[in-house]
C-alpha cells in the first residue's frame, strides 16, 4: 500500500507555505529551483492551499493505494482549486468524489 501521491502533494504545499511564512525561503521560485521542479509546476502545487480547508484535510485523509492508479490527480483538482467560492468547491468535490466512488 502507498500513500496517494496528491496527499503527498498537499502536504508539500502545506509545508512550501509555512517555510515562506518562516522566511526560510524568499519566494516560490526558490522553492521550484530546489526541488528542480518548473515554477509552473510549483504553481499547480501550491494552488491546493486554495481548496476549502475540509477539502484539504479530505485529500490528506485519502486511503492508501494499494493497487492500481490514483484516482484523484492534481490535474482533477485545479478546477475546483480555482473556484474561489469555498460552496462551489465543496459541490465540485462532491460531485468528483462520487464519481470516482462509483469506478
Amino acid at each position: 500500500a502507498r500513500i496517494p501521491r496528491i496527499s503527498k502533494l498537499m502536504a508539500l504545499a502545506i509545508h512550501f507555505e509555512q517555510m515562506l511564512k518562516d522566511g526560510h525561503v524568499e519566494d516560490m521560485s526558490t522553492i521550484a529551483r530546489y526541488g528542480q521542479v518548473t515554477r509552473a509546476r510549483m504553481t499547480q502545487i501550491m494552488n491546493l492551499l486554495l481548496l476549502a480547508p475540509d477539502i484539504q484535510e479530505a485529500i490528506l485523509s485519502l486511503p492508501q493505494i494499494t493497487s492500481g492508479h490514483e484516482s484523484t490527480t492534481i490535474r482533477s483538482l485545479q478546477s475546483i482549486a480555482l473556484q474561489s467560492d469555498w460552496t462551489v468547491q465543496r459541490q465540485m468535490w462532491s460531485e468528483m468524489s462520487s464519481r470516482l466512488s462509483q469506478k
